[in-house]
């Protein structure tokens, strides 16, 4: 049913959430997982207008693409390839799923509310409204 599954990283906390839900899914259903981060700093909003060289954070973007997508086709025997795009996460996550025919997106929530999504923007949001392949959203863990 879904071949191939967008999984789209932050680098932060909340992909520890998505990535262990996402993997028993793709195994399940025998998916394809294409890791996707989209690098959003100066640099990156910038980086064709202004012709910069790749920024350190950049880099270290596609570090940890490269060591998540080794140690999951380690662990889980899927296949696992990656991609880091540049510019707004919504935009560019909608772009990647058209351009390389994926079944359904994968994101992680934040957990942020009102103020929160004010000031961090709201991906999910975004991306739901526009999308035309299924949502798979983990929530973040509820510590009380």
């Amino acid at each position: 049913m879904y071949r191939k599954i967008l999984v789209a990283l932050d680098t932060g906390a909340s992909d520890l959430e998505l990535l262990p839900a996402v993997t028993a899914l793709a195994k399940l259903m025998q998916s394809e997982l294409l890791l996707v981060h989209v690098a959003d700093g100066w640099a990156a909003r910038n980086f064709d207008q202004l012709k910069l060289a790749e920024s350190e954070e950049m880099k270290q973007d596609l570090s940890y693409l490269e060591a998540t997508a080794a140690k999951l086709r380690a662990d889980s025997n899927l296949t696992v390839n990656i991609l880091l795009v540049l510019g707004e996460p919504p935009d560019q996550i909608l772009k990647v799923a058209a351009e390389e025919r994926i079944d359904l997106i994968a994101l992680a929530s934040h957990g942020h509310r009102l103020i929160g999504d004010i000031i961090h923007g709201s991906t999910i949001d975004a991306v739901r409204h526009k999308a035309t392949v299924p949502l798979f959203v983990v929530p973040p863990k509820r510590t009380s």
